[in-house]
């Protein structure tokens, strides 16, 4: 799967000797994770190419001529580009040479050496282990060593991720971001330390179901415990009143298997909730709550009259969608991020914008629900053709061929510049990423 790698901004510096340099700002999920030159970036490309040969997808060409303006925009968009699809390859993101690159790059740029250092891993119960590490540990290394020593079996460990997240005052939890497997937690938190974030391990997928298949380990089951009744803490998870107290029984008798049983009855279990934002539905300026999980984003939405819509945006009436960075807000401290989908209500396309900051996030969100539905798509195809007659298996297996293709479909694209970035998807689903204003000129 494509990951959110953009480079909204390009600087120019100038060398000791006088000359001129490009310094290129290199995101991930919207947060800076290095500053690159464009010498950097084709080494890097010359050294995968040599190792991947045709997979590796073409990089932008060296200028020899001073660029204009034009030029260095389309620079910028076809790096960018080159970024995205080059990830498409899950053995090119494994590879040493791919995650050699960001770690260097990342050290280089917040000036971390390596070097031994402590680093807290935070669980849902507000407990964290201390975890002797050195700088350069990548986020996959972290996590397989945090749930080892908590017992959780080897096969389990990709069913849980690391995140960024903060806890505020007023007892509420926000999700700031997924660590990505390559990334370096130790620099990303130095990076990040006017947001305060922490840590933590938290279950990755968005099908509250697939909690059946952690819950015969005791440290998996340990895990789910403990965000439940976080998310239960933190009004994640909507109980009734009955249900809040059955629950708080269950809790008291320290009965975990049938408190996670009753809570995936319960609304919203499984779900990240996002910080309130505004959204343009049913029309402009209204606030809302965000719920996405289970096949669906659902929006608390308030209107002008100070009533509450609950509206259900369901994953398979979804066509595209698209995050843009529209800037800073008027006092400059925060960024300003969008994600409109193209919705089809009652047999119309429209359009729908939710603003708020977590829209990379949420984009994860989509990308793991679409996933998801792949892998269960593909394994219904596979007991189909068990269970079927071999009579009518060929006739069958095409239209179950085809049912796949048309999700797989969703990882297959590339970008676009048209005044921004633009990174754009086949068939059911797009993803896209758009910044308003670049500069930048060659590195040579």
């Amino acid at each position: 799967m494509k990951l959110h790698f953009s480079i909204p901004a390009a600087e120019e510096l100038r060398e000791m000797r006088g000359g001129r340099y490009v310094v290129y700002s290199v995101c991930l999920e919207g947060f800076l994770l290095g500053k690159a030159r464009y010498s950097q970036l084709r080494r890097w490309d010359a050294q995968l190419r040599q190792l991947f040969g045709s997979a590796v997808p073409a990089f932008p060409p060296k200028f020899y001529l001073a660029m204009t303006k034009s030029m260095a925009d389309e620079r910028q968009s076809q790096l960018e580009q080159y970024l995205q699809n080059v990830t498409l390859d899950s053995n090119i993101t494994n590879s040493d040479a791919f995650r050699g690159f960001f770690r260097k790059l990342q050290q280089d740029t917040f000036k971390i050496q390596t070097q031994r250092a402590f680093l807290d891993v935070y669980l849902a119960d507000g407990s964290n282990i201390r975890l002797e590490i050195r700088t350069s540990d990548i986020a996959e290394r972290i996590l397989e060593v945090t749930l080892c020593k908590m017992g959780l079996s080897r096969e389990l460990i990709n069913y849980f991720s690391l995140f960024f997240f903060q806890d505020h005052d007023d007892g509420a939890l926000s999700v700031v971001k997924k660590v990505a497997e390559f990334e370096l937690p130790y620099v990303s938190l130095q990076s990040m330390k006017e947001l305060q974030c922490k840590l933590g391990i938290r279950k990755w997928y968005m099908d509250p179901s697939l909690d059946i298949l952690l819950m015969d380990c005791t440290a998996s089951l340990n895990l789910l415990y403990m965000q439940a009744i976080q998310e239960v803490k933190t009004n994640w998870v909507k109980p009734t009143e009955g249900q809040m107290q059955e629950l708080e029984f269950l809790q008291k008798k320290a009965n975990k298997a049938k408190f996670l049983e009753l809570i995936r009855e319960m609304q919203f279990y499984g779900y990240v909730r996002l910080d309130s934002c505004i959204c343009d539905y049913p029309e402009e300026g209204c606030s809302a709550d965000i719920y996405v999980g289970n096949n669906e984003i659902h929006c608390g939405i308030k209107l002008p009259t100070n009533q509450t819509k609950e509206v259900s945006f369901k994953i398979n009436r979804l066509r595209s969608w698209q995050v843009t960075f529209l800037g800073a807000t008027k006092d400059g401290e925060e960024d300003t991020l969008e994600l409109r989908f193209e919705y089809n209500d009652s047999g119309t396309w429209q359009w729908i914008i939710l603003y708020t900051k977590q829209a990379f996030l949420l984009s994860s969100c989509l990308k793991k629900m679409i996933s998801e539905q792949m892998m269960k798509a593909a394994k219904e195809g596979q007991e189909m053709e068990m269970k079927m007659p071999e009579s009518t298996t060929n006739s069958q297996k095409s239209s179950i061929q085809q049912k796949q293709t048309e999700i797989v479909g969703a990882e297959r694209g590339g970008l676009i510049r048209n005044g921004a970035m633009v990174l754009e998807e086949e068939k059911l689903f797009t993803y896209q990423l758009c910044f308003y204003e670049y500069c930048g000129s060659d590195d040579g």
